[in-house]
């Protein structure tokens, strides 16, 4: 008799440890919708220069910013900001989704899945399952615009996402900026030398020359890691700045822009 309750003690413990752990794994592999939501309280009141916009990823909506070119063409950006933050953030996301859209770039900034303000980047792995979805919903957003040619543009985390993403939809999009990209491999769904080496859709990777320590000494294996697409449309370009660009906003948009403009008059858009 004791041995049976010793043994039925035990299932119930598994059980509860069980429990516990599915619960634990649901909440960190999913988006802190609570952030998310006082990101939008804070940001939807404060924009300036275009509107608002929700998006539906399939299992909620989710903030975008969307801001129209100047001259009504039918290009466009999808931006995808970095760790933690919001698709009006003041550095690199804002200046690139404003000085595109005035200079003949329709540009659509979503806010992407974040985490506590403690979480560290390598957090962020089970989070990229949802990625995906987000920039799906994005795309269909810009063709109900009438823009079917879209470049994916991305700014740190936010870049590794996007060569995640395009590690299986290449064809989605036209071209790939991708600025100040890490390289991790703790995860492979974050390792952007496996994407890099997927991707075959023009790229331009971008970083500051003082830019984080990681990205500067991988600069060399990311430009390998597209070598073995092989990626012949794969540009590297070093400009002054830190990983933000501060000080340095007017160079990364030319850059940037400069780049874009170059991608689409090649493909006669």
């Amino acid at each position: 008799m004791a041995l049976y309750f010793r043994h039925m003690l035990l299932r119930s413990m598994l059980a509860s440890i069980t429990l516990f752990s599915l619960a634990t794994s649901a909440t960190i592999q999913a988006s802190d919708l609570a952030k998310e939501k006082r990101w939008a309280d804070q940001v939807v009141d404060a924009i300036i220069d275009g509107e608002a916009v929700w998006l539906e990823s399939g299992k909620h909506k989710f903030l975008g910013i969307y801001t129209e070119a100047a001259d009504s063409s039918k290009r466009g950006a999808i931006i995808m900001h970095g760790t933690g933050v919001h698709p009006n953030w003041q550095q690199v996301i804002q200046p690139l989704r404003v000085g595109l859209a005035e200079q003949g770039w329709n540009t659509l900034s979503i806010q992407m899945p974040v985490l506590a303000n403690e979480a560290e980047y390598t957090e962020y792995a089970p989070l990229y399952d949802e990625v995906p979805p987000r920039i799906n919903a994005a795309i269909k957003y810009m063709a109900d615009q009438g823009i079917n040619q879209v470049y994916l543009v991305g700014h740190s985390q936010g870049s590794a996402m996007g060569a995640f993403y395009l590690r299986k939809a290449p064809a989605a999009v036209s071209g790939f900026v991708a600025v100040g990209m890490s390289v991790f491999d703790n995860d492979p769904r974050m390792n952007t030398l496996t994407s890099l080496q997927s991707i075959r859709i023009p790229i331009l990777d971008l970083y500051g020359k003082d830019d984080l320590e990681g990205i500067l000494k991988s600069a060399d294996s990311r430009a390998k890691a597209a070598s073995k697409a092989p990626n012949r449309r794969y540009q590297q370009k070093m400009i002054a700045g830190n990983h933000f660009f501060d000080g340095e906003e007017e160079s990364l948009l030319d850059s940037v822009l400069g780049w874009l403009n170059t991608m689409a008059e090649q493909a006669g858009q």
